[in-house]
């Protein structure tokens, strides 16, 4: 569907050249002098790269329609990741590349809004916080108290977060899928 550099907004995917490209930003000028213009920064789906590009105001660009799944995390078979659609309860294999940092907040049953372009993933919706366990960190040391000071520890999905002195192993975290920080004990 052809729009107008006019209607961009934020999250909208594109098709550039080939390519699928997510607006992060976007910013309508008008100088003083010449004709209006729409600066951009653009996220292509499929690397990652951030640019930024400069349109013509009413210039045409091809909008592509992304199909919004709920999917529930099963299992991990091998470098693949299952997955079960909610609504059909077709199963589905995923690859690691196609979930970059969505991996790393996984734990099984945990429900994903993928989003599809075709077969093909372009992206992952997940909460703003997840809960983890702690498999591994240095012990708690009674009276180490030391304000802001962290140590790193790691989740039960293999991510590694900066932590208090005071949390041990077996704790369960709240982490921000965002950052990857920790938030609090849950």
């Amino acid at each position: 569907m052809a729009i107008t550099t006019n209607d961009l907004k934020n999250g909208m995917v594109l098709d550039l050249d080939g390519k699928l490209v997510q607006v992060v930003e976007f910013q309508h000028v008008k100088p003083g002098k010449g004709p209006a213009f729409v600066r951009t920064k653009i996220r292509n789906v499929r690397t990652g790269g951030v640019v930024e590009r400069t349109f013509r105001a009413g210039e045409k660009v091809e909008r592509v329609t992304i199909d919004k799944r709920e999917m529930q995390y099963l299992y991990r078979d091998g470098d693949d990741y299952v997955f079960m659609d909610n609504a059909s309860y077709e199963q589905m294999n995923v690859g690691s590349s196609a979930l970059a940092d969505a991996a790393s907040y996984l734990v099984d049953g945990a429900t994903v809004v993928l989003q599809m372009h075709g077969d093909e993933i372009v992206g992952t919706d997940l909460p703003a916080a997840v809960e983890l366990s702690v498999v591994e960190t240095e012990p708690g040391i009674q009276g180490d108290r030391v304000s802001g000071a962290t140590k790193p520890a790691t989740m039960e999905t293999g991510l590694v977060v900066q932590v208090p002195l005071f949390v041990n192993v077996g704790d369960v975290l709240k982490i921000d899928t965002r950052s990857g920080e920790y938030i609090t004990r849950a």
